[in-house]
């Protein structure tokens, strides 16, 4: 056994995820507002111990295929929720009778559990639409409940899902 690899190993052991770790000592120190030693060291303290103790939680690592395409779509979804926002305020302080409450069920090609967590998530975050459950249908696929404030044609929400969201994830993630 090599130095290079026992290294390796002992660092994953103290720091099974490393950019969880630099995250919560930078979060830490921007919440406290202060680079005193004391907030130094418990950041740091924070820093080791929560991934270490989480570490179980987590499942195995994700791999990005294309991870400039992954900036793309932070663009795209951040796009979205704007006009989002605007449609929304539109259809609330307009009649009633526009709104066309609905629930869809988006049959997804996605399979793997992360990649399915971004899309509702991604979905939930457009003003309008939430996602409210993903089921298994017993074959291997998967179906995504989705409730819309306004949809008048369930097979354009399908779409829009399926096309601007899941095959960018597919994309970005394999």
């Amino acid at each position: 056994m090599n130095a290079e690899s026992t290294t390796a190993r002992r660092s994953a052991r103290w720091f099974p995820h490393p950019l969880t770790s630099v995250l919560l000592f930078v979060v830490w120190l921007w919440l406290n507002n202060s680079l005193a030693p004391g907030h130094l060291l418990l950041a740091a303290l924070l820093a080791v111990v929560i991934p270490r103790f989480t570490a179980r939680f987590w499942p195995e690592p994700v791999r990005l295929r294309r991870p400039l395409a992954l900036l793309a779509y932070f663009g795209l979804v951040l796009r979205d929720v704007v006009v989002a926002n605007l449609e929304v305020a539109a259809l609330i302080l307009g009649p009633a009778s526009r709104w066309q409450p609905r629930f869809v069920n988006v049959p997804l090609r996605v399979r793997d559990d992360f990649v399915t967590t971004i899309l509702a998530s991604t979905v939930t975050l457009t003003p309008g639409t939430v996602s409210v459950d993903v089921q298994d249908d017993g074959g291997g696929g998967r179906t995504l409940l989705v409730h819309c404030l306004r949809c008048p044609d369930p097979e354009a929400l399908i779409a829009q899902v399926r096309d601007r969201y899941e095959a960018r994830l597919l994309e970005i993630f394999g």
